[in-house]
């Protein structure tokens, strides 16, 4: 019996059959990518807006920190609130 991790991001084993690009359960979408990197782009971006908070930086540094974890988490938001549908 084989275990099913639905958060495993590798592909399905060599002697699994294939039919198409996303096929089966083990297989990574699109949008699990999207999601994942804009999750690293609200972490970069608030820690860099951090940085810049403890280090004196320029305001527009804040600024544009700001608005790049704005613009990420909003898209999270967006694309959580759509996938209820």
């Amino acid at each position: 019996m084989t275990h099913q991790d639905p958060y495993r991001l590798t592909a399905p084993p060599a002697d699994a059959p294939t039919g198409g690009a996303d096929d089966g359960p083990d297989a990574v979408s699109r949008g699990d990518v999207l999601r994942a990197l804009l999750w690293a782009l609200v972490v970069v971006s608030a820690v860099a807006n951090m940085t810049a908070s403890f280090g004196g930086a320029p305001t527009w540094v804040h600024l544009a920190s700001g608005v790049v974890t704005v613009l990420a988490a909003g898209t999270l938001v967006v694309r959580a609130l759509r996938g209820r549908r």
